[in-house]
């Protein structure tokens, strides 16, 4: 209960549940968790259009969304991935998550995250001394 009331990076703050809550309507989920809220109407809206929210599942990552939901939620598309799903061709990847900072992040050989032993440097190297 303390973690909702004092962080916003673990999912959503009382705040903005109790705003979703009160203002919004639940329009789906996607394969991450993410839930995603329209407002019932345009009472609070900045141009004219329904405010929509995405509740992150964990920890607050905007590259968590993925690229239909992320169209809905700026309004390029109108419906939502749950009635209209964005066409995939066949050599599209999966959506991945920005994993920086995370265990799972790419570590090229030398990196202290994997020992920090690195290859020794080829003849074509010269280093600088000063004169």
């Amino acid at each position: 209960m303390l973690k909702d009331i004092f962080t916003w990076w673990n999912g959503a703050t009382i705040g903005i549940r109790f705003t979703v809550g009160r203002r919004g309507v639940f329009i789906g989920q996607d394969e991450n968790g993410n839930k995603y809220y329209e407002a019932k109407d345009t009472k609070d809206s900045y141009d004219g259009r329904k405010r929509r929210w995405v509740i992150f599942d964990g920890y607050a990552e905007a590259s968590k969304v993925s690229p239909d939901w992320h169209g809905w939620l700026h309004h390029t598309f109108e419906e939502p991935p749950t009635l209209e799903p964005l066409q995939r061709q066949a050599w599209e990847r999966d959506h991945i998550p920005n994993l920086t900072g995370t265990v799972h992040a790419w570590r090229p050989k030398g990196s202290i995250a994997r020992g920090g032993e690195r290859q020794k440097a080829t003849g074509d190297y010269e280093a600088w001394r000063p004169e």
